[in-house]
């Protein structure tokens, strides 16, 4: 649905956004994911239209940004880091008043403010102001004011920047719930809510793609490696040490000191290796008695933290 090919944008010397090429299906809830200063916004301010691309070309569809740029944004839904909302009216009239300029009908604009309310669980407060709101509140209206069109594409960026952990959960459950009809792409900088809402992430650093797939192919793709966790009893560490070492796809493995009979043990492996089987052979063979089987999952905190770091 949206192609985004050798995408680059410069402000003088300093490159924002360095070739970025990018696919995103109808449907897919895409997270962008980066440190500040990543090129984060900078991306989803081309995508919107509101602002022009340096170099390479962004299609939604069989338009381009470029030369059919008020088309594009009518099919977008686009919410900034700082809604930018006007504070003195009550919420009812504000959104009635989105709907005016979004081109809905007068008759229909009632139905679909409230069916807004109701998606952004907004309905006890449309008759409040919006100064008198907390910022998760404000964050709904400003969601509200981005899906008005019913778009078929909705961007935002930072959408729970500064919320508290239920505000973020609220927000994660509308995203999640609004993601079953449109595609989502929003950018974050908390892991977590990556993690539980997402499809997809990208993770852009130094305005580069670095990675990009599920979360689980990332915790792989980051180092190559897992690490798988055993603990056995009837066993001594050298043995294990001298019967593992060769497995095919184990690279490492450490151990830790006995304790009441109880040998633990780390195995280092290739990603796109599964030593399981090998694994337990050795260990049904030898009559040791298993407690411990697991495969390791990274923290996306760690993939996040070893594709982003500086050196």
């Amino acid at each position: 649905m949206i192609h985004i090919e050798h995408l680059t944008k410069r402000y003088g010397e300093t490159v924002a956004v360095n070739d970025v090429s990018l696919d995103i299906e109808k449907g897919e809830v895409l997270g962008l994911l980066g440190p500040n200063g990543a090129g984060k916004t900078t991306t989803l301010r081309i995508l919107t239209g509101y602002l022009p691309p340096t170099g390479g070309t962004v299609r939604v569809g069989d338009r381009d940004i470029r030369t059919d740029t008020l088309s594009i944004k009518e099919q977008i839904g686009y919410l900034p880091e700082s809604a930018p909302l006007y504070q003195n009216m009550l919420v009812y009239d504000y959104l009635m008043d989105v709907a005016a300029i979004r081109g809905i009908a007068p008759e229909n604009r009632m139905a679909r403010v409230r069916e807004l309310a109701k998606t952004c669980a907004l309905e006890k407060v449309m008759h409040k102001a919006i100064h008198e709101l907390s910022k998760g509140y404000r964050q709904r209206v400003g969601l509200a004011h981005a899906m008005m069109s019913d778009p078929e594409i909705l961007v935002l960026d930072e959408p729970t920047s500064g919320l508290d952990p239920n505000q973020i959960i609220e927000i994660r459950e509308i995203i999640k719930a609004v993601g079953k009809e449109k595609t989502v792409i929003f950018s974050t900088h908390i892991l977590s809510e990556a993690e539980a809402t997402c499809d997809r992430i990208v993770i852009i650093h130094k305005g580069k793609i670095v990675a990009d797939g599920a979360t689980e192919e990332l915790k792989q793709q980051a180092s190559g490696r897992y690490t798988l966790s055993i603990k056995l009893t009837g066993a001594d560490t050298a043995a294990c040490t001298a019967l593992f070492s060769p497995v095919i796809g184990v690279n490492e493995v450490k151990t830790g000191a006995p304790e009441d009979g109880q040998v633990s043990l780390m195995l280092s492996c290739d990603a796109d290796t599964d030593v399981r089987p090998d694994v337990y052979r050795i260990i049904r063979d030898n009559d040791w008695g298993l407690l411990e089987f697991h495969r390791e999952s990274r923290s996306l905190e760690t993939v996040f933290r070893e594709l982003t770091k500086e050196n």
